[in-house]
């Protein structure tokens, strides 16, 4: 589990084919502090550390994941938001996020509004019901404040201090981005379901 606040912000030093996978090297002050087989945010993508030193972290990255996220077009030099799993002394700033991909969107546009920036993403029509004005959802692993959404997408607001640490920054019209509803939407509708069998 994770709370969608980024920690670092590193870089991809290398990708290694395996088969249908991938093996990917990141650059991070945190990999002095992550453990093997502990578990990392990678945009969002929960991961597993396989490899280790004072200055990068290897994670394995299955087809399946490499399907259903962005992280099959990540490239060496691409920067990656980074968080590592909370423990019962993290501060839950965010919200609580599994890091498991519901869907990928991608960037629709971007417009400065005083010293933040509004940010619109286009969204798979099927995700937008697990989506609520004010209410929480992760982009690319960050937890953020829905501000308004309709069955195309929705909007956040970017202030100063996570577009300066974050891949936000670099997004630019059409970037594509992971997403991850809100928990309690998916287990809510869940509960639903099994009631009206």
């Amino acid at each position: 589990m994770f709370t969608g606040i980024i920690v670092d912000v590193g870089i991809v030093a290398a990708i290694r084919p395996l088969g249908a996978d991938r093996r990917l090297c990141v650059q991070s002050k945190l990999a002095a502090e992550l453990r093997l087989g502990g578990s990392i945010s990678v945009n969002g993508v929960c991961l597993t550390v396989t490899d280790l030193s004072d200055t990068d972290f290897t994670a394995d990255v299955s087809a399946e994941t490499l399907r259903c996220t962005t992280l099959g077009a990540l490239q060496a030099e691409d920067a990656v938001n980074l968080e590592p799993a909370m423990t019962a002394q993290t501060a839950l700033g965010g919200h609580f996020v599994s890091g498991h991909v519901d869907a990928t969107g991608q960037v629709a546009g971007i417009e400065a509004e005083g010293r933040s920036f509004r940010y619109a993403f286009n969204i798979p029509g099927s995700l937008s019901r697990y989506i609520a004005a004010k209410g929480s959802i992760t982009v690319d692993g960050v937890s953020l404040t829905v501000n308004r959404v309709d069955k195309q997408g929705f909007e956040v607001n970017i202030v100063p201090h996570t577009l300066e640490r974050t891949v936000f920054r670099h997004y630019r019209s059409g970037t594509p981005v992971n997403l991850e509803v809100d928990l309690l939407a998916r287990y809510l509708e869940r509960l639903l379901e099994s009631r009206e069998v």
